[in-house]
């Protein structure tokens, strides 16, 4: 029996009208782009939240050990790599965290390192701080991305790339990177004096159990130079609740990081923010382990049905996420614009992949984190699309 059968991923819940930023779209659209579920958060979130709402006062929140030892216990348990508590410092959000990282640990017009396609926040927290965002293109081989190393070395011994945000697991391509691979960039990344950002917001949503590897978990070096960016936002779709964690084990990076968090004013909870934190990584496994497997079948139907029924689509190998990265290059006019049509035409919003990078156009992203039923729908909205597309160009 199914580990799903004791949790209904199938749910039907009208977002519309409840200030949810996904489903902000007309009657007749259908949104699958940003990265954001469409399913009730874990019983035991739901039911810390109660109690906390229950008690009535919300007032200013600090952090528990209870919070620390979540944290910790999840990362030995689930990951096999033990952090220390004092590694770790609460912040609001990834996104926040890495702004002001990027203000703490580079001067106005160096270069950040990122490697494209990859989400494209990224570029927003460069870019708005008036620093230089270099892309690093990854390589689409056998329908897999790589890691061009010699474009790497060449990217980060440039003496203006100060930084690099790794995105691990990579976001929207789906690559869960090994461990030899983290190796090799710990290495250039200390070989050139850069700082590393590894964001893991989304180890917990890997494709049939495969592990993740942290990135300060592969060498010393790899500890010594980064700071890794953690969150249960994505895992368990609690991103309204703005919780998040930074692990920082180097004592003298961690302080630069915590000034900036400080400095920032993002380095303090909102008075659901640690009971949220506590309740998912202390009573959220079995939930999580249920999710996976219901998007394990859902990743299947999407493989099959676009196989099937849309073979101009390939798409790309993926480890982890409920991001499909769709490359539509062998529709007619290399797909250029297809994102666009494709929401005029059939009501179906996904992302244009030139919005995260250079090397993104001529992709499109899809969210598949839905019931069976939109998903089923989506599938046969981007048929219609690509039939209407493929007859009008």
């Amino acid at each position: 029996m199914h580990i799903e059968k004791s949790f209904n991923f199938d749910k039907e819940i009208n977002r519309r009208n409840t200030n949810a930023e996904k489903w902000k779209v007309e009657e007749n659209e259908l949104p699958m782009w940003v990265a954001d579920m469409d399913f009730e958060a874990a019983p035991s979130i739901r039911k810390a939240l109660e109690a906390r709402v229950k008690h009535g006062v919300f007032g200013y929140s600090g952090i528990t050990d209870e919070w620390y030892e979540a944290y910790i216990g999840w990362w030995k348990s689930r990951h096999n790599f033990t952090m220390e508590k004092d590694w770790l410092i609460f912040t609001t959000g990834v996104v926040p965290a890495i702004s002001s990282l990027v203000r703490k640990l580079t001067t106005p017009a160096e270069k950040v390192l990122i490697q494209t396609p990859v989400y494209n926040i990224f570029f927003n927290s460069i870019l708005n701080n008036g620093r230089v965002a270099l892309e690093s293109p990854l390589v689409l081989k056998d329908n897999r991305y790589e890691m061009d190393f010699r474009q790497l070395e060449k990217d980060l011994s440039d003496t203006q790339t100060t930084l690099m945000i790794l995105c691990n697991p990579q976001n929207p391509g789906g690559r869960i990177w090994t461990k030899d691979e983290l190796i090799r960039v710990a290495e250039l990344c200390k070989k050139h004096g850069v700082t590393v950002i590894s964001d893991e917001v989304h180890c917990d949503l890997t494709v049939n159990k495969k592990k993740y590897v942290p990135f300060a978990s592969v060498s010393e070096t790899a500890r010594e130079i980064s700071v890794t960016c953690l969150s249960p936002g994505k895992a368990f779709n609690i991103a309204g609740l703005h919780t998040a964690a930074v692990s920082v084990p180097n004592e003298i990076l961690r302080n630069k990081v915590n000034r900036g968090l400080n400095t920032d004013e993002v380095a303090e909870p909102n008075a659901f923010a640690i009971d949220a934190a506590i309740a998912a990584y202390t009573g959220g496994g079995e939930w999580l382990d249920s999710l996976n497997e219901y998007l394990d079948d859902s990743r299947k139907m999407v493989l099959d049905f676009i196989a099937k029924e849309i073979p101009e689509i390939k798409v790309v190998e993926k480890e982890a996420t409920y991001l499909f990265w769709l490359d539509v290059r062998g529709l007619k006019n290399e797909g250029k614009g297809f994102a666009k049509e494709l929401r005029l035409t059939t009501g179906l919003y996904l992302t244009d992949g030139r919005e995260y990078g250079k090397s993104g156009q001529g992709f499109v992203r899809m969210n598949i984190a839905c019931t069976k039923k939109n998903l089923i729908d989506g599938l046969n909205r981007l048929k219609t699309g690509v039939r209407l597309w493929e007859d009008s160009h």
